[in-house]
């Protein structure tokens, strides 16, 4: 078959099950966006907004469905309106391809209109990037995109094609992909498992410690037998929610900054610590001098870059963690720890989640959301306060139902995912939770939601301010809140209108309640806008430079 550039990308797409591409065009990508329009019936495009959008909507779909998700952008400034998103998906390890046009190879390096070094920009932030400036290598250099993205520890690639390229012909032979399998099982090391079991054998009080990685190597049930035979309490960090349940026993809810007392102080305390796919960032670990001072450490990942990079550790095991676990329960009897699990129920119910229940708050708004989708929903959130509640507020009990940026925090994140967990999973309940100051980031892309007739629900915990940097200028900059209200005139029920969604305003708790069952019979784009109080704060909180184990809450504060 003799095909262009063009022709080439969108076949190849086909051959890696690609159903949904994000998207905006421009001159330097028309080739494709030509290739395209001739296979409308396979491949669905959603036009987003903005650049950005359409990387958070890549991003968002393979959050969802473990699937590789897929963007184009054209040259110049839309191939950097794209960086931001890439950012996102590399930081939380999620596998996307993003594929950008750029000027012909002729005028490459001549400051060409729209033309940039989107590769060279994308360098730090990608698993791996492609300029391809020879037709004839298209076709293998797409599917090693593909294979980089989603094997090992999975990562967004770029691609970038100059437009030339993408009308040049050459042969084309289709190839029949296979599934991607995970690391190679023969690539554990044996005495290394051998090892984890000996120390986890001989611990008194050991805490698992569930991050990403458990995710996104579907280890949920491998997991759950581990730590029924370690008999531990568990904890997690955001991107680690729903590999383990929320509303098992044994789960004492998020470690870190905003974790709860009793995960903090159990790890504090615990004399074994053992870590499933996280990296120990700063918002687990507090002060790493201080953090887990009295356990051993014992880590499972994927990627021997993340042993000891944070923290230093006592052993670990690098592998899969599907395979690393299945090794580990085959080997490991039966633990018993009563009394440790005796101390640890105790601080759970002496340190529960509280809230002010008696106005509308943002974790009565998530609340009343879990209670009405029954846990059986995608959560979308973007950064910040309510984040922090959504993670706390919502019992998730299976993965990929929590999406959330948790390294790179980007604010304007969610309503773009949110399309894309829609598109992914269209039989699921979509619900974005954002902040006021987020949803402005990207709240054009309600007009997309729109035109492509996509019913996600997003409600906006609207308090007039930045409010998690308002909380840390309320605790440690003497109130000071420099350029952090947001005292405007901006209406979110008449925007909502005005990009054809509905709209509805709510100031307590059974507007909430109504107005959120409505939006779930509606089945299109709605916009709620939740009315808070400016200084609600998330607790516990963990003040920056402190230990874990020095968790304050609002009593603290006012006994104090």
């Amino acid at each position: 078959m003799h095909l262009t550039g063009a022709e080439i990308v969108i076949e190849c797409l086909k051959e890696q099950g690609v159903d949904t591409v994000f998207g905006y065009p421009g001159g330097a990508i028309l080739n494709v966006y030509d290739a395209l329009y001739k296979h409308s019936d396979e491949i669905r495009h959603i036009l987003t907004s903005h650049e950005q959008g359409a990387a958070h909507a890549a991003d968002g779909y393979a959050r969802a469905t473990g699937k590789v998700g897929v963007c184009f952008a054209t040259s110049g400034p839309g191939a950097t309106n794209l960086v931001t998103g890439i950012a996102t998906a590399y930081m939380d390890s999620i596998p996307v391809v993003a594929i950008t046009c750029n000027v012909g190879v002729s005028l490459l390096g001549k400051d060409s209109f729209q033309e940039i070094d989107i590769a060279g920009i994308t360098m730090p932030i990608t698993k791996h990037n492609y300029i391809v400036k020879d037709v004839s290598k298209l076709a293998e250099t797409i599917r090693k995109a593909f294979r980089i993205a989603q094997t090992g520890r999975p990562g967004p690639v770029l691609i970038d094609i100059p437009k030339d390229v993408t009308g040049n012909k050459t042969e084309y032979k289709p190839v029949k992909i296979e599934p991607v399998l995970p690391m190679d099982p023969q690539d554990i090391c044996q005495k290394d498992v051998d090892t984890a079991v000996a120390i986890i054998s001989k611990a008194k009080r050991p805490y698992i410690f569930v991050g990403g990685g458990a995710v996104l190597s579907g280890a949920s049930d491998e997991l759950m037998e581990f730590v029924n035979k370690v008999d531990a309490p568990v904890t997690d960090s955001l991107m680690g929610k729903g590999a383990f349940p929320g509303t098992n026993s044994r789960y004492t809810g998020m470690l870190g900054m905003h974790g709860t007392k009793t995960s903090n102080y159990g790890v504090s305390e615990c004399d074994l610590l053992i870590v499933i796919g996280a990296r120990f960032s700063d918002r687990v670990t507090g002060n790493t001098k201080k953090f887990a001072k009295n356990a051993k450490i014992l880590q499972f990942d994927i990627d021997a870059a993340e042993m000891n990079k944070n923290v230093l550790i006592t052993d670990g095991v690098v592998g899969d963690l599907k395979e690393v676990l299945k090794r580990v329960n085959e080997k490991l009897e039966q633990q018993s720890h009563p009394d440790w699990m005796k101390k640890i129920q105790q601080y759970k119910e002496k340190y529960p989640l509280t809230y002010h229940t008696n106005v509308l708050t943002g974790p009565f708004v998530v609340e009343e959301i879990y209670k009405q989708t029954h846990g059986d929903a995608i959560i979308v959130t973007e950064v910040g306060q309510h984040q922090m509640w959504a993670a706390q507020f919502y019992q998730y009990t299976k993965p990929r139902t929590f999406l959330t940026s948790g390294g790179l925090g980007t604010m304007g994140y969610g309503l773009g995912a949110s399309l894309g967990a829609k598109m992914g999973c269209p039989d699921k309940l979509v619900v974005n939770i954002a902040g006021d100051g987020c949803f402005r980031m990207n709240m054009n892309e309600i007009a997309t939601a729109v035109r492509h007739q996509i019913p996600v629900i997003q409600v906006v915990i609207n308090n007039h301010v930045l409010g998690m940097v308002r909380q840390w200028q309320n605790l440690f900059y003497e109130q000071r809140y420099s350029a952090t209200v947001l005292n405007d005139a901006v209406d979110f029920v008449k925007l909502a209108e005005a990009m054809g969604a509905k709209g509805i305003r709510v100031t307590t708790q059974e507007e909430f309640k109504e107005a959120f069952a409505e939006a779930v019979k509606m089945n299109a784009p709605v916009v709620i806008d939740c009315q808070i109080d400016s200084d609600d704060k998330v607790w516990p909180m963990v003040a920056p430079g402190a230990a874990i184990s020095e968790a304050f809450d609002e009593n603290d504060i006012s006994h104090s």
